[in-house]
């Protein structure tokens, strides 16, 4: 079956059945931070390898089935379904273990007309329009998922190159919890290629952490049908583009931020947070009166007490905001809206977290992309994730990349530089005509660095020892 783009063709879908598990069947029960996301679209992202010499793209597509099957076997999550009940009253979302049910899929695809230079760094272009067809889904939201798998991979052969993508549900797990699955899949088809046993080096930790006091589960959604709290928008035209920030550039941003910062250790990640939400907000040209946000999906697992496994499998998110007026954000240093960011995440602690949970449960509400108004700036991913680490056995990715999921006007992911030592990929959103200040705004663009040539990264990718546990 071909796809609607005239260069990619799918060529199989496979299913992964659910195996038999101790545990089922069963219904788990969802948090009240994986209920909030019931409106979100399904995560997409990607690796770009190198197609390795000494595999058919038979073989690598075989050996990536069946690792993700014994994957699978140990986040057992991904090949339930969502089970959504709504009664007329109430609305009750589980996810359903079933043993032997259709569970994930995993998708064959080719592309022989494209290369891995043709997606594999859009630092000086704009995204290009064949990565939106490498991956699976097209972003699906989540309700509609209900009777879709929860995981969707799809390896597509390009004629130099391999791409692996993937659709989550992001009720089912979040950043943390995805790289971690990608890493586990990754040790699994190593072990496997080499013919030997393995011993999962962070095995997930699946038992659900609830707060004290928010009821007994399953959690009721006081929503009488799906139309109270489902979004169908089309969000108008943006612009895509990634940015490179080398670890000696975000050395300086740092540098700088806590020089103009005199109350407190403002981290690398603040100072560029910081110096996006300026750049952002300089480049729409906002009155000055205006207010403008910053918005960031924060980790609860190490601000809770006691903290959560950094293993712990599911959603663990929240979302804090910090607002200012336009002139407060450009009138002064970088240092001063790096404080803002600074204190908002200090703030999300313990009983911050506690304290937003039982307000949610006071007043359920489902995230909707209308609610991000055009003045924010919303950062998500993370420069931490290890995306560069994840190795089936012949090398490192060249490149990462995301689909057409959860993007509008604003929206941010911040990604590990591929030479890492600290330095990161940022990925923008933006209208186009914003992205056309942006490209001009002077702050911004001398933050900016020169990314690693993409041919060294190809040779670097080819000329590596492959064998398992290099």
């Amino acid at each position: 079956m071909a796809s609607t783009f005239p260069t990619v063709s799918i060529t199989d879908t496979y299913q992964i059945k659910c195996k038999e598990n101790p545990l089922a069947p069963r219904l788990i029960q969802l948090t009240t931070w994986e209920l909030a996301a019931l409106n979100a679209q399904y995560i997409q992202k990607g690796l770009v390898f190198v197609k390795p010499p000494h595999l058919s793209f038979k073989e690598i597509f075989g050996l990536l089935k069946d690792s993700l099957e014994e994957a699978l076997h140990h986040f057992y999550p991904f090949s339930g379904r969502l089970k959504v009940t709504c009664d007329g009253q109430a609305t009750f979302v589980e996810l359903e273990l079933v043993p032997g049910s259709d569970g994930a899929e995993i998708i064959e695809a080719v592309a022989e007309q494209v290369t891995v230079a043709d997606v594999a760094s859009y630092y000086d272009r704009d995204s290009p329009e064949v990565l939106k067809e490498l991956f699976p889904l097209d972003g699906a939201v989540s309700f509609d998922g209900c009777c879709k798998p929860l995981l969707v991979v799809q390896v597509t052969e390009l004629s130099d190159g391999v791409f692996v993508g993937c659709a989550l549900n992001v009720m089912v797990a979040d950043g943390t919890s995805i790289w971690n699955f990608w890493n586990s899949w990754a040790e699994i088809a190593r072990a496997k290629a080499a013919g030997i046993d393995y011993v999962l080096s962070r095995p997930p930790v699946h038992e659900k952490f609830f707060v004290d006091g928010f009821g007994d589960p399953p959690i009721k959604l006081p929503f009488s049908s799906p139309t109270e709290f489902i979004e169908r928008r089309v969000s108008p035209p943006i612009r895509e583009r990634l940015f490179h920030f080398s670890p000696e550039s975000i050395a300086r941003l740092k540098a700088r931020a806590n020089q103009e910062c005199e109350e407190g250790n403002i981290s690398s990640f603040q100072a560029l947070a910081s110096l996006v939400w300026r750049s952002i907000t300089r480049a729409r040209h906002l009155p000055k009166d205006a207010q403008t946000a910053f918005l960031l999906a924060i980790q609860n697992r190490p601000r809770l007490q006691p903290p959560l496994s950094p293993d712990y499998f599911g959603n663990s998110i929240n979302v804090i905001k910090t607002v200012a007026s336009v002139q407060e954000i450009l009138d002064h240093d970088l240092g001063s809206a790096a404080w803002l960011v600074n204190r908002a995440i200090a703030a999300h602690d313990d009983s911050s977290i506690r304290s937003m949970v039982r307000a949610w449960m006071t007043d359920p509400t489902i995230a909707k992309q209308s609610a991000f108004n055009q003045h924010l700036v919303y950062i998500g991913s993370g420069p931490r994730f290890e995306m560069y680490e994840c190795d089936f056995g012949w090398g490192k990715p060249v490149s990462v990349g995301s689909g057409t999921a959860n993007k509008f006007d604003g929206k941010f992911s911040l990604y590990p530089g591929w030479e890492g030592r600290g330095s990161m990929d940022l990925e923008v959103c933006l209208l186009p005509d914003t992205m056309v200040e942006l490209l001009k705004d002077d702050e911004f663009m001398r933050a900016v660095s020169e990314p690693v040539d993409l041919k060294v990264r190809l040779d670097a990718c080819l000329t590596r020892d492959i064998s398992y546990g290099n």
